[in-house]
């Protein structure tokens, strides 16, 4: 074993080491974070979103961004490490290593007769009996008279010039890292060593993993509760209406931190005959409806939540009071966490085709498009004047009731016919018609700007197969384009009275309107492009190499994909198992969770053959009489069952048509821009 101050020099390596270890990565994984965000927000610069104050970053904000628990102890940590090498660079500096020439004063090699006489001039000087004092007695016993004797005497000459000490060989050894004090206690540093052992290898770990399990078992990998997700999942039914995704969400465990005071019952009443409108209540017997609406909630945290709700979409947050209105934000940064599981209890699979339910998912995003726009579920409904719902005209600044009844007697029925509208034209009516000021037709112009323009194509196939069987794997691709007027791709959604920053997310589901079922879905942003990148990458990466195509085919495939995305697509790649044979009429919707009114649907004409026998498609079969592949049988025209199509009462169109009567498109292959569908047909589908 290493004597004990050897084991003292290293201890302040041992600590560094430790703490090093962990700092660094950590370290570059948060200056790799602050990196890829944007250097600047993208977002509204209308007066609403400035004077919404959440885009100002002011003098303290910045401060109180920067002064984090976990900044401080990051900077802490770095501030000791750089002490550590401060101290362990200096100490290296008073650990020499064992010269017997130069501690004599000498060029390596001198003669016998110059050590001798460097010897004796060091002697006169450093001597006990002509210097008294300590140090140079120490120096004189440790180092002078050790170089001479190394130097002198023939072994430990030849010693020190083969092996470096003049000694001979020195063996390895082995110190504890422990500070000299620890280890001077009469024998017990192997209780220290032990104790160290236990509390670094042992009860740390065993501490983290008990926090870690703690908290999962009460949370998921999102932050939301498991007795969130088990409320929703039972809640969830194939024919909830929007109007009644509202109760489903509000019973999220998360609600029921919020405090329930005695001082909120005053307030909750008036609050609750404010928005009583939106509650879908008998207003003839208004006192048992307000008692009934209490009681129907298993707790009354979860009623405050739905009334909180419901003074935001009706922009009432003002007139709360002040401990209602810090209620209200912390229910309103609940939601998108919630919003999105509610959303995929929705769409898991649930029957015994894999297939999740669209209805309800529709009415969830729907409703997580009013909550960030701050627009009452009524107005998605369409109004007896109106050729379509006022919802999207609400989302823009300025805009009410009374301008909206201005503006569309000026033949601009639809949110759709304003948007197509050129700037010049918009200006005049909001002017001349609304009687803006031109400074809020500036505003209105720049959220007009950031409303996204969607296009979507998308094929489905088997690969490696021609046509689609039943039991087969069928491949979902699907490229949706966004197009935005001011040219920008990724932006923070207009949302002056949602106190939160908020990206905007969108959702590709290929459903079965008749059926109520959705085949696949998907998730897509377009704020983080090199995300975008890689994932487009590596999935027609794993594609053509399952296609067995060539390195050339599929550097040009890959190259072609990011072109796609750095021009504004993106990819969504899936599979789902082919159901039973028939036609099927699918739709295919992309749905923004923030805008309103910026919905796409493509109808997708899907035929599913009927599955042969292993090993015989493509190819002739034997006595069974089945034809060969391409070859379709001819099969009765089936009367197809008028559409619903499968969005919630809030979303259709009357005047709109059908779904299954419109024509669709080649068996798996559907193109769509703008809201009318491709009317081209199939050139494989039987006349």
């Amino acid at each position: 074993m290493a004597n004990s101050e050897e084991n003292n020099s290293l201890f302040p390596i041992f600590i560094l080491s430790m703490i090093a270890l962990p700092l660094v990565p950590y370290t570059i994984l948060k200056l790799f974070r602050a990196a890829s965000k944007k250097a600047k927000s993208i977002h509204c610069g209308c007066s609403d979103c400035a004077q919404s104050g959440k885009y100002r970053k002011s003098v303290f904000k910045r401060i109180a961004n920067v002064l984090t628990c976990g900044n401080f102890t990051l900077v802490l940590l770095w501030v000791i490490t750089g002490f550590l090498v401060y101290y362990i660079k200096n100490m290296s500096r008073e650990i020499q290593v064992f010269e017997p020439f130069s501690i004599l004063g000498l060029e390596s090699g001198a003669s016998d007769s110059a050590i001798k006489k460097a010897y004796r001039r060091l002697s006169i000087q450093y001597h006990p009996d002509k210097n008294p004092d300590p140090a140079a007695h120490k120096y004189f016993v440790d180092s002078i008279s050790k170089a001479y004797q190394a130097l002198t005497d023939p072994i430990s000459r030849e010693n020190f010039e083969k092996y470096g000490h003049p000694d001979g060989r020195q063996g390895f050894q082995m110190g504890i890292a422990l500070p000299e004090f620890l280890l001077n206690n009469g024998g017990a540093s192997s209780g220290i060593v032990l104790l160290w052992i236990v509390g670094i290898c042992i009860l740390l770990p065993l501490v983290l993993a008990v926090i870690y399990l703690s908290r999962s078992s009460k949370y998921t990998g999102n932050y939301v509760k498991n007795d969130t997700l088990a409320a929703y999942y039972h809640l969830m039914k194939p024919s909830l209406a929007p109007s009644k995704v509202m109760e489903v969400f509000v019973r999220a465990a998360e609600f029921l931190e919020i405090p329930v005071r005695i001082s909120d019952e005053e307030p909750l009443r008036e609050l609750f005959m404010t928005v009583r409108g939106e509650l879908n209540l008998d207003l003839k017997n208004i006192k048992k409806e307000q008692a009934k609406f209490w009681k129907q909630h298993p707790h009354p945290a979860h009623a405050k939540a739905e009334l909180l709700i419901q003074a935001h979409l009706t922009r009432e947050t003002a007139s709360l009071t002040p401990d209602l209105q810090r209620d209200c934000k912390q229910v309103l940064e609940f939601t998108p966490r919630l919003l999105e599981e509610l959303i995929k209890m929705a769409i898991i699979p649930r029957n015994s085709k894999g297939h999740g339910w669209l209805r309800p998912a529709v009415g969830v995003i729907e409703l997580s498009q009013c909550i960030v726009q701050a627009v009452p579920l009524s107005a998605r409904k369409a109004a007896g004047g109106y050729a379509d719902r006022i919802a999207p005209f609400l989302q823009l600044p300025y805009f009410n009731d009374d301008i909206i009844k201005q503006i569309t007697r000026k033949k601009v029925r639809t949110f759709q016919d304003f948007q197509g509208m050129s700037a010049q034209e918009r200006a005049e009516l909001l002017s001349e018609v609304a009687g803006l000021s031109p400074s809020q037709v500036v505003d209105v112009e720049k959220v007009m700007e950031l409303i996204p323009s969607l296009m979507v194509e998308v094929t489905c196939e088997t690969e490696g197969e021609e046509g689609i069987q039943e039991g087969d794997v069928v491949t979902v691709k699907a490229w949706v384009t966004l197009k935005r007027t001011n040219g920008l791709i990724g932006a923070l959604p207009h949302a002056p009275y949602y106190p939160f920053h908020r990206e905007e997310n969108f959702w590709l589901l290929l459903a079965d309107p008749n059926l109520n079922s959705v085949w696949f879905s998907h998730k897509i942003s377009f704020m983080d492009e090199a995300a975008a990148v890689s994932a487009a990458s590596t999935a027609i990466d794993e594609r053509m190499e399952v296609l067995g195509a060539s390195p050339k085919e599929k550097t040009a495939a890959i190259r072609e994909a990011v072109e796609k995305v750095k021009s504004g697509s993106r990819l969504a790649m899936g599979k789902f198992m082919a159901v039973a044979e028939g036609n099927y009429n699918l739709t295919c919707h992309v749905l923004c969770d923030s805008w309103i009114g910026c919905e796409q649907k493509s109808t997708l004409k899907l035929k599913i053959l009927k599955r042969t026998r292993a090993g015989t498609r493509g190819g002739q079969l034997g006595d069974a009489g089945i034809p060969e592949d391409g070859v379709e049988e001819e099969e009765e025209e089936i009367e197809e069952a008028e559409d619903e199509d499968i969005e919630s009462e809030y979303s259709d169109d009357e005047d709109d048509e059908p779904i299954v009567n419109k024509k669709g498109v080649a068996n798996g292959k559907a193109g769509r821009k703008g809201k009318q569908s491709s009317s081209e047909s199939s050139g494989s589908d039987e006349e």
